[in-house]
């Protein structure tokens, strides 16, 4: 006998639950680092933004990736999010006097089961798009 099929609502639940945890653990990791968290799952005008964290004078706009393997969470960022996120980012600095004047970046924590995060600060530079 198979076992029932999940409904979309299930998997649907099921999905949010792991990204909130997954956002939980890189806000850990990132805490770990020195960094402060200023913000979960923040809504702009150009789109949710995962994590918003602070370390010294810059302000990171974190993506948070959770795959089967690292290299699949790594792979799965493309650079058609970049100016989305940054412009999102761009908009939360404007509405908080104390960030304005903090050096913007786009960073990725990749997360798959059984390894540990690995956080790729500024990751368009690091792959090579500028």
């Amino acid at each position: 006998m198979t076992p029932p099929r999940r409904t979309r609502r299930e998997s649907g639940s099921r999905g949010r639950r792991e990204g909130r945890f997954a956002e939980a653990v890189a806000a850990v990791w990132l805490m770990l680092k020195g960094y402060q968290i200023l913000g979960f799952r923040l809504k702009t005008p150009q789109g949710e933004i995962d994590l918003l964290a602070r370390k010294g004078r810059t302000l990171a706009v974190v993506e948070v990736k959770r795959r089967a393997t690292v290299d699949l969470a790594l792979a799965s960022i493309q650079s058609a999010q970049r100016e989305r996120l940054l412009r999102a980012g761009r908009t939360l600095a404007a509405r908080r006097a104390p960030l304005r004047q903090l050096a913007l970046r786009l960073d990725l924590i990749a997360l798959a089961p059984g390894r540990l995060p690995r956080h790729v600060p500024n990751i368009f530079n690091d792959l090579g798009h500028g």
